[in-house]
């Protein structure tokens, strides 16, 4: 071999060399060439999606609350999109494109105060306690409830005006009062079974005395403030037709 073959050799030796050095070393199977993995730009895309999800369930939730108010405080045909809008610190347009119109809006209104309430009775888990003590707890929440959300009271004098019609169309309406009179007749059975109650009293009938009993001194505290001279929204006064109702439904119940 002569000197020059030599050289030639050598040099390709040495390039070879170079080659290696600048071969990156072997990657993993499945990551791309900046050593991340393909699964990696779909997690960000499916946390990007989730966050763009929660931010839209925010923005309905804001708009449901800021449309409570407005209702409440207006009425169906007083209350302004633009006002309810403002309220909620977001366009009037997002209004349209998450529920459609004002009668829509307010029929979701309607739909979110009935399923709120519903789910705080359920959470009393009246079946577990004694007929007793199950009836009063009831009556102490239902009286509560609307001393502490006057404007569920307001919303419902103010479909009524409207003839119940929003909540007629409504699918979800009779699913959620269902459920609520079949623990209440399982009690009371249970109750007239025990002999602490008197047999064949009807659920609804005694859920809607219940519900009266509360929903009238509140709709109508100004007025009765005026004829009976005496200021029935003060605390003592409240806490006085409280325990009228208390004692008055479970003597009704009572054997």
């Amino acid at each position: 071999m002569s000197e020059g073959d030599g050289k030639a050799l050598g040099g390709a030796a040495g390039h070879s060399e170079i080659e290696k050095r600048k071969t990156p070393s072997a990657r993993p199977s499945g990551a791309s060439a900046d050593g991340r993995k393909p699964g990696g730009k779909i997690r960000r895309r499916a946390k990007t999606a989730g966050a763009a999800r929660r931010t839209r369930g925010d923005g309905r939730d804001l708009l449901l609350a800021a449309a409570r108010a407005e209702f409440a405080a207006r009425g169906l045909e007083g209350a302004r999109v633009d006002e309810i809008a403002r309220r909620a610190g977001v366009n009037k347009q997002l209004v349209y494109h998450h529920f459609g119109n004002k009668d829509d809006l307010y029929q979701r209104v309607l739909e979110s105060v009935y399923s709120e309430i519903r789910q705080r009775e359920r959470a009393l888990d009246l079946s577990a306690l004694s007929p007793e003590n199950a009836m009063q707890r009831f009556v102490e929440f239902t009286f509560d409830y609307l001393d502490e959300n006057r404007d569920f009271v307001v919303l419902l004098t103010d479909e009524n005006l409207h003839g119940g019609r929003h909540l007629k169309d409504s699918q979800a309406l009779q699913s959620l009062h269902s459920p609520l009179i079949s623990v209440l007749d399982e009690v009371l059975k249970r109750g007239a079974r025990e002999g602490t109650f008197r047999p064949g009293i009807d659920p609804r009938q005694i859920y809607m005395s219940i519900a009266a009993l509360g929903f009238f001194y509140f709709n109508n505290l100004h007025t009765l403030s005026t004829i009976f001279g005496r200021d029935f929204g003060a605390r003592p006064a409240i806490g006085e037709r409280r325990q009228h109702v208390i004692d008055f439904v479970m003597n009704a119940l009572r054997s």
